[in-house]
């Protein structure tokens, strides 16, 4: 069966382009064009995942999220051209699962729809004591099945690709991961993306965790060959 998507945004060329290309994939796409009208209508009808504009009239995406979350756990993408890494760390404390900002590739917005619904279709029919182990590294704590992060206890809020680029480079400490190995552990080997944007995630996954300790240093880059997470 086809998964429902909705779209929320005002730009209507967006709703038009995004709804056609979501549904050449095979996907059933509701679109809203503000934060009310989604929220009456996704209420009524549920769907599998929502993307939402952040800067809407009537009802931002912010609060449409925040009243979502009273009555479902779907996935959350945030769309938004707003450049705030404050905006996005506060979505997703409120319980977004993804932020991608415009301009964006339809194609990587795709892949990312996907990897959220196949990680809500696999947390489903894991049975019960059969998670995915959390990941313990010193002071680190990955936790795929909850997607949660902590270090030294504190919570560290992560979207989903940076979490798969912490996790990809924890699993084997010391070891190098260089940046195509990055790309197919975050993006899955049928998405390109330059280097410059896995670096990108990896100086905003270290200043996620300074926020938390100043002192953090386990992402170490070794200049023209990759990363790694430092034994400890």
């Amino acid at each position: 069966m086809a998964h429902t998507i909705a779209l929320v945004d005002d730009d209507r060329n967006i709703l038009t382009s995004v709804s056609i290309a979501l549904e050449a994939e095979g996907f059933t796409v509701r679109s809203y064009t503000d934060g009310v009208e989604a929220l009456r209508g996704l209420t009524a009808q549920p769907v599998d995942l929502a993307v939402l504009d952040i800067k809407m009239p009537r009802m931002d995406g912010m609060e449409l999220l925040s009243r979502l979350r009273k009555q479902t756990a779907m996935p959350v993408i945030f769309l938004t051209s707003k450049d705030d890494e404050v905006d996005e760390v506060l979505g997703l404390r409120m319980g977004a699962d993804d932020y991608i900002k415009k301009p964006f590739s339809q194609r990587l917005l795709i892949e990312r729809i996907r990897a959220l619904l196949r990680r809500g279709e696999i947390a489903r029919e894991a049975p019960d004591g059969e998670a995915e182990p959390a990941i313990h590294r010193g002071l680190l704590v990955l936790d795929p099945g909850r997607h949660a992060c902590t270090w030294k206890g504190e919570e560290v809020t992560l979207t989903v690709t940076e979490f798969l680029l912490l996790k990809a480079l924890a699993v084997r400490p010391g070891h190098v991961k260089n940046r195509d190995q990055l790309m197919d552990a975050a993006y899955g080997e049928s998405i390109y993306v330059d280097d410059r944007t896995i670096d990108s995630h990896i100086k905003r996954l270290r200043k996620k965790f300074k926020m938390v300790d100043d002192e953090f240093a386990q992402i170490e880059t070794l200049y023209g060959v990759g990363y790694r997470y430092r034994e400890t």
